[in-house]
């Protein structure tokens, strides 16, 4: 048998239930939130007491709702009623859903913890969000996952803030499908020291923007790759004394100019595309591609972008887009659609 909880605790219990049971969809009347406090809690309540809490969870600042009518006491007198009660969320239930989705499709992050954050979302919403998302769900071995990763985030993002030196392993999948640390000659484990700037997202993985210690370069690092991260204690070279990094990261234009997140020299490119990819134009070099000569069939495009980035989409969109300059990166091009021939002419 339970024991009756003290009254100090009926606050508590109360904005519990509105967390639990109320949004503006879902509202509950001084009855109702004194039977659930009855059946749920364990805890006796009248009317006056109930309305006394809500009210002072009003005066602490919580977002809480009710509307008043007006009725007529048995005496004969008007009485103000208060009823409709509801918390509003700190988030909506579409906000919630766009966080919830975005785990779903995460797949560098293990699903056991995609499962668990999703979880503690739902938490955040009344019980009548969970039915919502309960009939989604993501494939649980669609990839192999670094069960370090969100310690390795944590790692970097403390790095970055102190701005230190970090010491990492970085792996390779294998034929076992499992992550495997890269090898010195001699076969000892690789260790890289890396200067830590900034994390990023992108196509929904986290990527490591750093110095390679040994390099005056900018480099992009998977961070579901990194393992067994530490952090020195030898302060980071500033990003401003790496090459084209004068005036320091600019992360836009960093990110436009690595669409796959491939380091190497920025290079500027021009080629020519037909008009009905200018959608996946826009998706992949963003509003800093500049047009001309346009047509109805075609235009010529000119952005800024690694070469190995743009070696990469321009294998890709082969059949719908043709590199003009520079015409070394034509020529390596063409090289590879010429292989790729070669090997299904097998």
């Amino acid at each position: 048998m339970y024991e009756l909880q003290p009254k100090k605790l009926m606050i508590i219990n109360i904005l519990d239930i509105l967390k639990k049971y109320t949004d503006e969809n879902h509202r509950l009347s001084q009855k109702d939130i004194i039977d659930i406090l009855k059946k749920e809690y364990h805890m006796s309540a009248d009317r006056k007491s109930v309305r006394s809490n809500l009210m002072n969870l009003v005066d602490f600042g919580y977002h809480i709702n009710y509307s008043d009518s007006i009725r007529k006491a048995k005496d004969g007198e008007d009485k103000i009623v208060l009823t409709d009660w509801y918390l509003t969320h700190d988030f909506t239930d579409s906000e919630l859903r766009l966080l919830i989705d975005g785990l779903l499709f995460s797949d560098h992050i293990p699903y056991s913890q995609r499962m668990e954050l999703i979880k503690k979302l739902e938490g955040l919403s009344s019980v009548y969000f969970k039915s919502k998302v309960k009939h989604i769900c993501c494939a649980p071995n669609s990839c192999i996952s670094n069960a370090q990763l969100f310690y390795t985030i944590d790692i970097l993002d403390e790095a970055i803030e102190k701005k230190r030196k970090v010491e990492f392993e970085y792996c390779n999948y294998d034929i076992d499908k499992e992550l495997h640390p890269r090898k010195n000659n001699d076969g000892t484990v690789r260790k890289y020291i890396v200067n830590p700037y900034q994390m990023v997202t992108m196509s929904g993985r986290y990527y490591l923007i750093c110095n390679y210690d040994k390099y005056d370069d900018i480099s992009n690092y998977r961070v579901d790759r990194i393992k067994n991260i530490r952090i020195l204690n030898t302060s980071i070279k500033p990003v401003e004394k790496t090459n084209g990094k004068k005036f320091g990261l600019n992360l836009p234009e960093h990110m436009s100019e690595h669409v796959y997140m491939f380091s190497g020299d920025i290079i500027q490119v021009k080629f020519r595309a037909n008009s009905y990819i200018l959608n996946d134009i826009i998706d992949y070099f963003g509003t800093s591609a500049d047009f001309s000569d346009v047509t109805e069939k075609d235009f010529i495009v000119r952005v800024r972008i690694s070469e190995e980035d743009m070696f990469r989409w321009a294998v890709q969109f082969s059949d719908h887009a043709v590199v003009l300059e520079p015409v070394t990166l034509k020529e390596r091009i063409i090289d590879a659609l010429k292989s790729a021939l070669n090997n299904y002419s097998k």
